[in-house]
């Protein structure tokens, strides 16, 4: 992602400038620490991309305290997401409440909320009202879009549709939101607008459907987080929502033997090959670049194909990730 360099160190640099008190110590080291741990950046990129899309790279207007917020309010629930999944590990180091306490990464992450409100309160009155109308929506749809992935961790079954609503609500409104901050800062119109944050909707379905791939597929080392981690806790992926409905009664009996083994080896092990059997891979595939394809036909109403330039690249860069 050679091209993004430069928004990336632009927004680590935003983050490594944030003004936080040296006391009281175990509150505010954790943002620091969490804000250092680096991620992809992909949700502040998209907002200055589509800023600059209106306002061009030399204006006076700037987007980064809006793409700031964005990027703040993702680690907060990140942090939040951590504790409830009881994961040890994010981006290859201890998670916030491993290192320190879950108390501790509660309060440091509603910290987080809050910054997040600051960085879009600096915006001009009428700016930065639209620009809290859609975080409020956003922020109450994310977290609609955890308590349903909570809600399904007690299902035995949940139906793709279900699974697709969840994880636009917990994961692609969000992107959605950081291009529509882009363009509202940029003074685009409402057409504009809407185009944008309907491509980040389609696209963050495809982008968490490519998350589900690459927990089990993908290299550890790349991703950042142990392989097979969503099998090991009997997480309603995708990729296990499609296995249970492709599933005969013999394939489904075997599935429901290995999700009650103990040795996280085997019962990894065995849920690939079943997956195998069941093209899982493949299916997941599919629907990833479907919704990728819509993301594409949003973003050719607001920015020409032929230019291979900003969100475009972008969105290639992110169909072949690995991680």
């Amino acid at each position: 992602m050679d091209f993004l360099q430069a928004y990336t160190v632009r927004i680590n640099e935003g983050l490594e400038g944030i003004n936080l008190p040296s006391k009281p110590s175990n509150l505010y080291d954790p943002l620091r620490y969490f804000f250092t741990l680096g991620g992809k950046r992909v949700r502040p990129i998209l907002t200055l991309l589509a800023a600059e899309k209106f306002i061009g790279t030399d204006s006076e207007t700037d987007a980064l305290n809006a793409a700031l917020a964005v990027e703040i309010f993702h680690n907060f629930s990140l942090v939040h997401d951590d504790i409830m999944d009881e994961a040890p590990v994010r981006r290859g180091q201890q998670t916030v409440h491993k290192k320190w306490n879950t108390n501790i990464a509660i309060l440091s992450g509603d910290v987080m909320l809050v910054k997040a409100y600051q960085y879009l309160n600096s915006y001009p009155a009428a700016t930065a009202k639209k620009l809290i109308d859609v975080f409020n929506k956003t922020a109450i749809e994310v977290c609609e879009g955890q308590q349903l992935d909570m809600d399904f961790e007690k299902r035995s079954t949940v139906g793709q549709e279900e699974y697709i609503e969840m994880i636009s609500l917990k994961t692609s409104v969000l992107l959605g939101c950081a291009l529509q901050f882009g363009a509202i800062v940029g003074g685009a119109d409402t057409n504009a607008q809407n185009a944008l944050y309907g491509y980040g909707l389609n696209m963050g379905v495809g982008f968490q459907i490519q998350d589900d791939l690459l927990d089990l597929y993908g290299n550890p080392e790349l991703v950042g987080k142990q392989v097979g981690g969503d099998i090991i806790t009997n997480k309603n992926t995708l990729l296990m929502v499609i296995a249970k409905r492709e599933a005969n009664e013999e394939q489904l009996n075997t599935l429901e033997t290995l999700l009650k083994e103990t040795n996280n080896v085997k019962k990894i092990e065995g849920v690939l090959s079943l997956f195998k059997i069941l093209n899982v891979e493949e299916k997941c595939r599919e629907l990833m670049n479907l919704f990728y394809n819509k993301a594409e036909v949003h973003l050719d109403k607001v920015e020409l194909k032929s230019d291979k330039s900003g969100l475009w690249s972008l969105t290639e860069l992110l169909k072949s990730r690995s991680y």
